[in-house]
């Protein structure tokens, strides 16, 4: 009898054991050249090695920051945790050149998290070390360069810690759109019945084959791109991000060279590959095996998914592959989503009504509607209802509210902040007693057991007494003239006079001919005089698609540097550190009008 594990211990020993020089994952190092390959024995071998290391500072239920490039030695130490039974803190590294975008999370997960170890590479550990100087809270870390383990030594003396399923196995820090990232507590448990719940959807078999460019510290990076592989026994090849953004093909080439099944990543990677990847480079691409193209964005764009079968059909990719799906860190990562195979689920909506928080369908020829599509429904014994966050009562069918989850993927709570965590991870309904439900603060609503995400609820936008959501805006904003840079735009409201009033920042495309001017700050009044009038095409352009699609004026509108919008780990707009940024006036504006 096939008796499922309760453990990922369990799980990688069992490979381990079973099928040693069976393939597990391959690093493509510049996304194309296969620069590492292990087997789950070898795996399992740096693992316990890792491990035994950590047993002898006896760290078991400590927590150990994870500092590591992209690359196969994070998996190794994210294993030599949990074989340990110290909980895994992945995070980025700070960058020396870049100290003052990075260190500050990463000095805020430190003391959050209260970390006592630093996993890292040699590399990584030289490159970090001129950080120290900047605080005690560094310096007093214990770290240590796992690629300097002799693995063959060390492995033999690692011993079985009896970690159970509810054994907190990882911090998943959140990506900090909405607020200080937190760190959510992830047992063995969670993980793999949000596995299970994975592997159903996808319908995975020991025949499919992941390809992955997503970061491993970020939740979907490290759960589906990692562990399912593993929890499924197929092969995976995992590219640095940085390989996919600098040359969007790579990805691309590597599912069709791999023939990979199951692959994905959020609105703007599908959007990267239809502007980057030229006819010509398209003639050398199969995508046929691709079966599963997932999307985890909020929301998820039907232009984009229109665009992309559009481009690629002629290589093979099918519209049934597409796989919207809607997760967060705090269920682990799934929540719903359909089968493989399954054609997507649109909804056709009145905007005027959604404005209202009601949802009155369209025809996609009416004037002023939202293409809305679905993100799968619910299953595997995780429930989902929309709920009233005022007064945390049901929603009726056709109306927007908060949604709220139950199951088996729904995390411990937030790390060492116990009033948090009764409020998201413990909430009841009002009038029934309910629960408990994960709050997760988006907006959504239900159809035909149909989830349709619209937004987040903080970062609504609510002027004359009706709801915008700031990612239709921010589409609208981006469709309105050549020159604004794609996925680079934010929408957010302010206080003037007593009265809520509408703010757009938006980066400039680096291909718009004014991008030859430099910062206004060290630019003479004639230069910035000149920069303002090539501007005011732009400028006019925003405001009318805005009052045309949305009956609101623009109260301003801040045309940005290259990378100065403030984007999560993960890409998404951290919409309220732009607002703070504008009205503080440290936003690299070119121009404001």
């Amino acid at each position: 009898m096939n008796i499922e594990p309760s453990t990922l211990n369990d799980l990688l020993r069992r490979r381990a054991l079973n099928e040693p020089d069976r393939q597990a994952y391959t690093y493509l190092a510049d996304g194309e050249m296969e620069k590492a390959v292990w087997t789950y024995g070898e795996l399992d071998r740096q693992a316990r090695a890792i491990g035994a290391w950590l047993q002898s500072l006896d760290a078991a239920g400590g927590r150990a920051l994870l500092l590591y490039p992209p690359g196969l030695d994070f998996i190794a130490a994210f294993f030599g945790c949990l074989y340990s039974n110290v909980v895994a803190v992945p995070a980025y590294p700070p960058h020396p050149a870049r100290p003052n975008l990075t260190l500050p999370r990463l000095r805020s997960i430190v003391a959050d998290s209260q970390a006592t170890v630093v996993l890292t590479t040699a590399t990584i550990l030289n490159r970090v070390e001129p950080l120290f100087a900047e605080g005690a809270d560094l310096l007093r870390l214990k770290w240590l360069a796992t690629d300097n383990i002799p693995s063959l030594d060390l492995a033999n003396e690692w011993r079985e810690t009896g970690a159970t399923g509810e054994t907190l196995a990882f911090l998943q820090y959140t990506s900090g759109s909405t607020s200080n990232p937190k760190g959510v507590m992830v047992s063995h448990r969670n993980l793999l019945r949000n596995s299970a719940y994975i592997s159903y959807g996808f319908e995975h078999t020991s025949d499919s084959v992941a390809v992955t460019w997503l970061p491993a510290y970020h939740d979907m990076g490290l759960i589906d791109g990692i562990i399912q592989p593993l929890y499924s026994g197929f092969p995976c090849f995992l590219m640095p991000p940085v390989a996919f953004l600098q040359r969007p093909l790579r990805w691309l080439q590597a599912i069709s060279k791999h023939r990979a099944t199951h692959s994905g990543g959020p609105n703007f990677a599908y959007d990267l590959c239809v502007r980057k990847v030229t006819d010509e480079q398209r003639a050398s691409l199969d995508l046929s095996n691709w079966s599963v193209a997932y999307n985890g964005a909020e929301p998820v764009r039907r232009e984009t998914m229109e665009r992309f079968a559009e481009a690629f059909e002629p290589c093979g990719f099918r519209w049934t592959s597409f796989y919207p799906a809607y997760g967060l860190a705090e269920a682990t990562l799934k929540v719903s989503g359909g089968r493989r195979a399954t054609l997507p689920v649109t909804c056709t909506a009145q905007a005027e009504a959604l404005e209202q928080n009601r949802v009155v369908e369209a025809s996609a020829d009416d004037a002023n509607v939202r293409q809305l599509v679905g993100s799968g429904s619910a299953g595997f014994e995780t429930g989902v209802i929309i709920v009233d966050p005022s007064t945390l009562t049901r929603c009726a069918p056709d109306e927007v509210g908060e949604v709220w989850v139950s199951g088996p993927g729904v995390a411990q709570g937030y790390w060492n902040q116990p009033e948090l965590s009764e409020q998201t991870f413990r909430a009841h309904l009002s009038d029934t007693g309910e629960g408990p439900f994960l709050r997760t603060g988006d907006l959504g609503f239900l159809r035909e057991g149909e989830l349709f995400i619209n937004g987040r609820l903080k970062d609504l936008i609510i002027i004359g007494g009706r709801n915008h959501y700031p990612q239709d805006v921010e589409l609208t904003v981006e469709q309105s003239h050549p020159a604004l840079r794609p996925g680079c735009i934010a929408a957010f409201s302010v206080e003037v006079s007593g009265e809520e009033q509408l703010v757009i920042a938006a980066e400039l495309d680096h291909r718009f001919p004014a991008r030859r001017e430099q910062t206004p700050a060290h630019e003479s009044s004639d230069s910035v005089a000149r920069l303002s009038m090539e501007l005011q095409p732009v400028l006019r352009a925003v405001r009318g698609a805005v009052s045309e699609n949305y009956g609101m004026q623009v109260h301003a509108l801040a045309l940005l540097k290259v990378g100065s919008i403030p984007k999560t780990s993960s890409g998404k707009i951290r919409r309220h550190l732009c607002r703070n940024g504008f009205l503080s006036g440290e936003l690299e504006c070119l121009a404001v009008g």
